[in-house]
């Protein structure tokens, strides 16, 4: 099999695992936690959808989980987790988790609070519109 052949092979295995993975690890059980199937470029969220100390994981292109650390700031970051790829389920206490093998990660940052993931989330940008929230990165 040829080095071009391979790659394409192993390009196309990492997709649909990370498929699988998205659909597996994903939780949108409890207010903490659920999706939000928002359309392309619309709003993920509502500000009044966050609770202060917690967060929303909103199902938009890639995974973003919401958070808001303290009364009107809000944050973004991916939500797959560092580790192994899962969806991180729920935020609260200002603890991003991720119930596929315990890690945690920082709502204020996004840094990784407890093994084994290792390395912090990567944050995205909001842009507020009155109560709407949309994710620009």
């Amino acid at each position: 099999m040829s080095d071009t052949t391979r790659r394409a092979v192993l390009a196309g295995a990492v997709g649909v695992t990370a498929a699988s993975v998205l659909a597996a690890c994903g939780d949108d059980s409890g207010s903490n936690s659920t999706a939000n199937n928002s359309s392309p470029g619309g709003p993920v969220a509502k500000k009044s959808d966050i609770p202060v100390g917690g967060g929303k994981v909103v199902a938009d292109a890639g995974g973003t989980v919401i958070t808001q650390p303290e009364a009107g700031t809000f944050k973004a970051f991916t939500a797959i987790c560092t580790h192994q790829q899962c969806i991180v389920s729920s935020v609260s206490n200002n603890t991003i988790d991720c119930k596929c093998h315990g890690s945690t990660f920082s709502a204020v940052d996004g840094s990784a609070t407890n093994p084994p993931a290792t390395r912090k989330l990567e944050e995205k940008k909001l842009r507020m519109d009155g109560d709407d929230i949309y994710v620009t990165t």
